[in-house]
């Protein structure tokens, strides 16, 4: 999925307990894809990297740090999701809701990630298992998607302000 609609996948679910909540889950929501490409872009700005031509497609995966690799197997996994929400929750002495977004990243990802292009490891790093699901790119996905958050934001603006 884009970047743009795990933020609001992950925050229409708190959109209604307040600006602060939303805006948090929000972040939250894109935070696995923020974690992993945001840094190499960062990277990329700054000279770290060099600069790709991004118009002409997406990347070669060969000519991406390790470390992308690296970031977006932990960020991606359920496993480690339920592990720092469980944490965070013991630590605070209360859960993190607006974590959930993450969650939903993840779920949200397993189908809509093909296996040629970083397909999501969700059970990372008790196994390399990996669904093979269709590319959020691909019209079939990507529009009705659209049309799914344009329904529940209606409906969450309508019934619930």
């Amino acid at each position: 999925m884009d970047i743009i609609s795990h933020g609001l996948w992950g925050g229409a679910g708190f959109l209604r307990n307040g600006r602060k909540s939303f805006w948090l889950s929000f972040v939250i929501g894109m935070g696995p894809d923020l974690l992993s490409f945001g840094i190499y872009f960062i990277g990329t700005l700054v000279g770290i990297h060099p600069r790709r031509n991004y118009g002409a497609g997406r990347p070669d995966i060969s000519s991406l740090p390790k470390y992308v690799f690296a970031l977006y197997d932990i960020s991606h996994s359920l496993i480690v999701f339920v592990a720092v929400f469980f944490a965070v929750w013991f630590f605070r002495g209360k859960p993190l809701w607006e974590l959930l977004a993450w969650g939903i990243h993840i779920v949200i990802d397993i189908p809509t990630h093909s296996q040629d292009f970083f397909p999501t490891p969700f059970l990372w790093p008790i196994s390399d298992y990996t669904f093979p699901g269709i590319s959020w790119g691909r019209p079939e996905v990507f529009f009705p998607n659209l049309g799914a958050l344009a329904i529940v934001y209606a409906v969450i603006l309508i019934f619930f302000r």
